[in-house]
């Protein structure tokens, strides 16, 4: 099971601040519920620091003169501030719960989105758990980082700036001892973040790792299972959370480090001040009650001050975070991918009115994979071939020949390196891919289901399809024993439809490909999995099929070939030979050694997939 590993960044030198700036197309829709959230949150810290005042005058007021009266309305003042506090909290929450929410449902559905128009090529690339990872956990820090850190960032700073000034009016000298610690801290902070911003990029991308050996695990147990190796997957899980442990606590580590400096250094110019300020009290150069201010007032800015190791934190996560995110969204589209368009449900052909219908037309076709090293040769080689409208062509060569790989370029799953593919006079570049694959229909060699009914597995082919189409493609796969299901066609099959043998999977995705009647049809030995009576029963209904459409079939048995009209025999990249199965099997050894088996489980040198 070979793990995909997400690339690397691209850039070396990364802004926290552009990071997450990226974001604000998101966030400008709710730009003004962001807004009466830093508002609330302000007015909040706010009122806090104007409980240092009343204390003062409480001290220098009431206690001073030992009136009893007027101390009242000052403890009820303080009350109602208390009160007034938690309300702005509270309102704080409810604005932006729902409208977050709102904004991580659209960043997921644009990753989703862009995931469904990635090149094959793109996906070859990445593992599942890292887009995984990328599609929750960090939708989620992105999420809370807008709903608490971003707002207490602009709210701290702000609070800390008019404790500042507070603390001055107070006592000038006090106020400079206090912020002492300043610069020391803003150094600290700086080198943190550096550190910080690596290890969390290391730490999500692990995460990523780690969703991709759990999903391999889950998707492929019965192979663990019938091979005993569920120690040997448990142990590559552990080395993964291992890796996944010491980046975390290097992580703490980091924290830790920062929190102790944020936090022992206020502490220690607080402690200055308090003995520099009692040595200004006890020689009448300050009141008691403004030395009582005067520290209630640094109390108060001491969440501004610790908060920043943890607010720092969580938005270098959260940048990261967003530095994954547009990765993906970053990656380029096929040059001319566009967004679909409704199609002409008439139009059936490629080709303009008038035209004449040629079938599909190979010419000087070239292809490597984009990760293929670069001293390998070309997979394909030069393919040229015809296959003439309403032709079915049999494509016959020896295993890692390029067979499935020539008839993945029909659909542009992958793009031809050079040459051209056309299909009824025009080149399939030319189509939108959309309109193409409703075009051309494909079954593929390994049946995909989806988690979800029989009937939505195979209209999958076709949305539009009825019942009768439904009926009439299933019966043409032989899948008569959707009929025994408990619900019939309505029967969930379960993830990768595993409730279902690996016969019964292959035919539900034949019946897929042939549901909405396609113009071309690409079948890749769609009937391995099949014995051999329910064989000669497909086949007999899939002649039907073939009579009214152009088709290029995969074929590995001579049963197989017989479905069609030529055979195209691939060797070395190229094509060897065109002809009948019995004019092959008279002219080429090629064929002759394919069709009896002494070739045909032999790879071709130089073979890539």
């Amino acid at each position: 099971m070979a793990e995909n590993q997400a690339p690397a960044p691209t850039s070396a030198h990364r802004s926290t601040v552009r990071s997450l700036l990226r974001l604000w197309p998101y966030a400008r829709a709710i730009r003004w519920r962001l807004t009466a959230s830093v508002a609330a949150a302000l007015f909040a810290a706010l009122s806090v620091l104007l409980v240092p005042i009343v204390l003062g005058r409480i001290v220098d007021g009431p206690i001073t003169d030992h009136d009893v009266g007027a101390l009242w309305p000052l403890i009820g003042l303080l009350l109602a501030l208390g009160l007034f506090e938690a309300a702005l909290f509270y309102a704080r929450r409810v604005i932006l719960a729902k409208p977050l929410a709102g904004v991580e449902t659209a960043m997921r559905g644009d990753l989703f989105a862009r995931l469904q128009r990635l090149p094959i090529s793109f996906h070859d690339r990445w593992g599942s758990g890292q887009l995984l990872s990328r599609a929750t956990s960090d939708m989620y820090t992105m999420r809370l980082f807008l709903a608490f850190p971003l707002v207490f960032l602009i709210v701290n700073t702000a609070t800390f700036l008019a404790g500042t000034a507070l603390m001055f009016t107070q006592d000038w000298r006090l106020a400079l001892i206090v912020l002492a610690p300043a610069v020391p801290l803003m150094v600290l902070t700086r080198r943190f973040e550096a550190g910080y911003s690596g290890a969390a990029r290391v730490a999500q991308d692990q995460n990523g790792d780690l969703a991709t050996v759990i999903e391999e695990s889950i998707l492929g147990i019965r192979i663990l299972k019938a091979f005993g190796r569920h120690r040997s997957m448990a142990d590559r899980f552990r080395a993964r959370t291992h890796d996944l442990r010491r980046t975390e606590l290097r992580k703490a580590g980091l924290l830790a480090n920062l929190w102790a400096v944020i936090v022992g250094l206020p502490e220690l110019a607080l402690g200055c001040a308090l003995a520099v300020g009692c040595y200004l009290v006890a020689h009448d150069e300050l009141s008691t009650g403004t030395l009582v201010a005067f520290l209630s007032t640094a109390l108060a800015l001491r969440w501004p001050v610790e908060s920043l190791g943890w607010l720092l934190a969580y938005a270098n996560e959260a940048a990261t975070a967003a530095d994954r995110f547009f990765e993906v969204l970053d990656e380029p589209l096929p040059d001319d991918d566009t967004e679909p368009a409704p199609a002409d449900a008439a139009d059936t052909t490629a080709t303009t009115p008038g035209s004449a219908p040629d079938g599909i037309r190979l010419t000087g076709v070239r292809f490597r994979y984009p990760d293929a090293p670069p001293d390998t040769p070309d997979l394909l080689r030069g393919i040229d071939l015809h296959i003439r409208s309403g032709e079915t062509m049999a494509l016959v060569g020896a295993t890692g020949s390029g067979k499935t790989t020539l008839t993945a370029l029909l659909p542009r799953l992958y793009d031809a390196t050079a040459g051209t593919i056309t299909l009824d006079g025009r080149p399939i570049r030319e189509l939108p891919r959309e309109r193409l694959r409703e075009l051309v229909s494909v079954a593929f060699e390994e049946p995909t289901l989806f988690s979800a009914t029989v009937r939505e597995n195979v209209l999958m082919g076709a949305p539009g399809a009825g019942p009768e189409q439904l009926a009439a493609a299933l019966a043409t796969a032989q899948a008569g024993f959707v009929e025994k299901l408990p619900d019939g066609a309505g029967t969930e099959v379960g993830e990768q439809g595993l409730s279902l043998s690996g016969g019964q999977r292959q035919r539900l995705a034949l019946a897929r490909a042939v549901v909405g009647a396609p113009a071309f049809l690409v079948l890749d030995d769609p009937l391995s999995a099949l014995d051999v009576h329910t064989e000669a029963l497909v086949e007999r209904a899939l002649r039907q099929v073939l009579g009214s459409t152009t088709a290029l079939v995969v074929a590995h048995r001579p049963s197989t070939v017989l479905l069609a009209d030529r055979v195209a025999v691939l060797s070395d990249g190229r094509i060897e030979a065109v002809g009948t199965h019995q004019e092959l099997l008279r002219s080429s050894a090629r064929y002759r050694e394919l069709m009896s088996g002494d070739a045909a489980l032999v790879p071709e040198r130089g073979a890539a997939r």
